[in-house]
């Protein structure tokens, strides 16, 4: 069974690292060109909260949200590096596929051998690129795929060379994974499994599985730890307790197992239809997994890998497009398989040339068919239009306008409110948020929270006073149900009557139509529209 590694891991190591440098550039060239798309609503959310970081506002203060704040950190590092801008997010986001494609290559070199390395590396780029992923956008997945991929890494030379540090190191890049997103937590549970089973399986002279169990946890928890004293001394412990974890146990329950099937079923035809054959390869490579490799180290590593992975998708049940990157690394490694498997057959009839060369040949086809396959997407829509076919109607685009205006007309101490969910208006308004409710959802949730939150908003709009005002008429930002509380619909009309409108926002399914002070257009003729409003003096 271990015929087909034998062979192949003689793949000499410089046309593997060719290989990878070429997926590198490859990976660069195609993502370039759609670095300057407007930020989506998660987006915007992560680069104002890092924009308040790099301010000295703790999260939790003037941005409240159920995520952990690693992600808010990153995002500060790269606006810092790279700038305060869509395009710097996305290079921050460039450098991190790349980094993750990397990863994946040496999980796979170390697993099977160079030419699964290469595979996998490619199919990575790929699959984690697509539309059906909203791969361009910065979303918190990829960062927490970079912090597990090093961690699984670690993990497998911590194995080998017996060393505790190594297990420490590891479990510190687990915890990191979960400090960035929630999602994490499924491969902190892989690498415990997974790390403790070798060792109790393997029973190697000088093995010591729970000494190693210590160093793994004490690496897990110290993220967390550090985060807690860090907010405990800013002074929002409280909040940040009840976003992380009481409102966050509500949230993951609010959900119906036929909504989460309905998610499901809806998300996996797109995601499947972009790229058939790269999916194909996948499920060839459970296939061989099973029948060539079962009971063997790689086996064990593969499968468990993948159904935590597939864990972490499952998450909460909502099944949204960017959470199908987390299965991406067990899918890539999966499909490498059939290419390890092909080029061991050749081995025994014909030539190196031909026992490699089918089977990069053979990659090559199939991750350009897929390239092919969304060239529309990837290569022929400029940013905006790749925006609008994505997101419409969501106000994405529209966004940079509504923000350049106030960045032009209000001044560094105004605050701003957003009515709806468009938490990039702070970002590219620069402006600081009247309430710590950047988004209106949980406001809208059938959950026992909402009206509190109401109330909680009302006080803060009206304690702040924000000198503008921005209402979005657009479903989705708001996603108000026929169980919403209505104290805030109840509520804004009288409380609009202390602003005049400079601004209207017209959106419609190829363009935003813009109008401002003198000339406001009212009443719109779109049925989506943002409307900007500005303090009336003396009020």
């Amino acid at each position: 069974m271990l015929s087909d590694f034998k062979r192949v891991n003689k793949f000499a190591e410089w046309p593997a690292w060719l290989g990878l440098l070429l997926i590198i550039l490859a990976v660069v060239w195609v993502r370039w060109h759609l670095l300057g798309v407007a930020l989506e609503r998660d987006e915007g959310e992560y680069a104002y909260g890092g924009q308040l970081l790099l301010q000295g506002i703790p999260p939790y203060t003037l941005l409240y949200n159920m995520k952990l704040p690693g992600i808010y950190a990153l995002y500060a590092l790269m606006i810092k590096l790279l700038g305060a801008s869509p395009w710097g997010i996305h290079a921050g986001l460039l450098m991190v596929s790349i980094i993750n494609s990397i990863l994946i290559f040496l999980i796979g070199r170390r697993q099977a051998g160079a030419l699964a390395g290469v595979a996998a590396a490619g199919v990575f780029a790929v699959l984690s690129m697509g539309q059906p992923v909203q791969g361009v956008f910065a979303n918190a997945e990829h960062f927490v795929i970079t912090a597990a991929l090093s961690g699984v890494l670690l993990l497998l030379m911590a194995l080998d060379r017996q060393s505790l540090r190594g297990m420490a190191a590891a479990g510190f890049m687990f915890g990191c994974a979960f400090i960035i997103k929630q999602h994490g937590l499924f491969f902190i549970l892989w690498g415990a499994v997974y790390g403790l089973a070798r060792c109790l399986l393997a029973r190697r002279p000088g093995d010591r599985p729970w000494a190693w169990a210590l160093s793994f946890s004490f690496g897990v928890f110290l993220p967390y730890i550090i985060t807690c004293l860090w907010l405990y001394e800013a002074g929002v412990f409280s909040k940040f307790w009840f976003w992380t974890v009481e409102y966050a146990s509500r949230y993951s329950e609010m959900l119906s197992w036929a909504e989460a099937w309905r998610f499901l079923s809806g998300r996996l035809g797109d995601i499947i239809s972009a790229s058939p054959l790269l999916w194909l390869s996948s499920g060839a490579g459970i296939i061989i997994l099973v029948w060539r490799y079962r009971g063997l180290e790689l086996f064990w590593f593969l499968s468990s890998f993948t159904i935590f992975s597939a864990m972490a998708v499952a998450m909460g049940g909502y099944f949204r497009p960017h959470y199908f990157i987390f299965i991406l690394p067990a899918a890539s490694l999966l499909a490498a398989l059939p290419f390890v498997l092909l080029s061991g057959i050749m081995a025994d009839r014909g030539s190196r040339i031909v026992q490699y060369g089918l089977p990069v040949a053979l990659l090559i086809m199939i991750t350009g068919a897929s390239l092919y396959n969304q060239r529309r997407f990837l290569w022929e829509s400029t940013p905006e239009a790749a925006v609008r076919e994505t997101y419409w109607p969501n106000p994405f685009v529209e966004s940079l306008a509504i923000g350049n205006y106030l960045r032009t007309h209000a001044s560094k101490n105004d605050r701003l409110m957003v009515f709806g969910s468009e938490p990039q208006l702070y970002f590219y308004s620069g402006l600081k948020s009247a309430s710590g409710y950047i988004y209106m959802y949980p406001l809208m949730e059938n959950q026992n929270f909402a009206l509190t939150m109401q109330r909680e908003l009302i006080k803060e709009v009206e304690l702040a006073k924000p000198r503008y005002l921005i209402m979005v008429n657009i479903s989705y930002s708001w996603l108000r149900r026929r169980t919403s509380k209505p104290l805030i619909f109840n509520w804004l009309p009288g409380y609009l009557k202390k602003y005049k409108r400079v601004g209207m926002v017209e959106i419609y399914q190829n363009q935003g139509r813009y109008s401002w002070l003198p000339t406001v257009a009212w009443p719109p003729s779109s049925p989506y529209w943002i409307e900007i409003m500005c303090r009336k003096s003396g009020q």
